[in-house]
C-alpha cells in the first residue's frame, strides 16, 4: 500500500472554508473511479501553517502514477489550482509490519 499526503496553503484572497469544500467535492468522488485508489479524504487543518490536507491510499506506486495522469484527476486538479498558494507532498509505502509493528512505536526517534 502506498500513501500519498499533500499539505496545502490556500490563497489569502479566497473563502478558505468554501474552497476546501469545493476541492473535497472534486477529489473525494474519485475513489472507485480511478483504479487502485482505495481511500481519499480532504480535510481542513486546525493548527499549523497549512489550510488543508489531502490523504490518500493506493494499491501500489503504479496505481499512484496512474492516478496522477488519470483524466478525472487532471480535471479535479483544475479546481485545486484555483485556490492553492503552496503545496508540499510526500508518498511512502506502508511499512508497519516491515519495521516490527508496535515495537517501533515504543522507540523514541
Amino acid at each position: 500500500m502506498v500513501k500519498h499526503i499533500v499539505i496545502y496553503q490556500l490563497r489569502e484572497d479566497c473563502d478558505k472554508q468554501a474552497a476546501v469544500q469545493e476541492i473535497s467535492q472534486a477529489l473525494e468522488p474519485l475513489v472507485g473511479v480511478i483504479p487502485g485508489l482505495q481511500w481519499l479524504e480532504v480535510c481542513p487543518t486546525y493548527q499549523g501553517d497549512a489550510d488543508y490536507v489531502l490523504y490518500s491510499e493506493f494499491d501500489s506506486a503504479e496505481a499512484l502514477a496512474g492516478y496522477q495522469v488519470h483524466p478525472d484527476h487532471v480535471a479535479a486538479k483544475e479546481v485545486v489550482h484555483k485556490y492553492v498558494a503552496t503545496r508540499m507532498a510526500a508518498d511512502y509505502e506502508y511499512c508497519f509490519y516491515q519495521l516490527g509493528g508496535l515495537g517501533l512505536l515504543s522507540h523514541k526517534l
